[in-house]
């Protein structure tokens, strides 16, 4: 049974930094797309960055090089290193796995995390 646990997530002023943590179970995420969505109320849930199956990261064009994804193995968790945050990063953060075609292309795989509140505010 596939389960993601995201932590990390809280409350910063613009311009600072979070990094968000998914511990996985029942996925290997080293051989598995793994992805950081996220939802704003009312909005549609978006793709922030993700591995393909293959360990190649991808990125939402509205990153604009502020986030990195990365992963410890040896830990099987994921991470999201979310730099130079802005007001409209305030959202809900979700790890996602599953298929990885619809991982990866925004649609988001079968498996969801609870997720963790971002709030960036002064």
């Amino acid at each position: 049974q596939v389960q993601l646990v995201e932590s990390g997530g809280g409350l910063v002023q613009p311009g600072g930094s979070l990094r968000l943590s998914c511990a996985a179970s029942g996925v290997i995420v080293s051989s598995s797309a793994m992805g950081w969505y996220r939802q704003v109320p009312g909005k549609q849930r978006e793709l922030v960055a993700a591995f393909t199956s293959g360990g190649t990261a991808t990125y939402a064009e509205f990153m604009e090089g502020r986030f990195t994804i990365s992963r410890d193995n040896a830990k099987n968790t994921v991470y999201l290193q979310m730099n130079s945050l802005k007001p409209e990063d305030t959202a809900v953060y979700y790890c996602n796995t599953g298929r990885p075609g619809l991982v990866v292309a925004g649609i988001g795989g079968d498996y969801w995390g609870q997720g963790t509140q971002v709030t960036v505010s002064s």
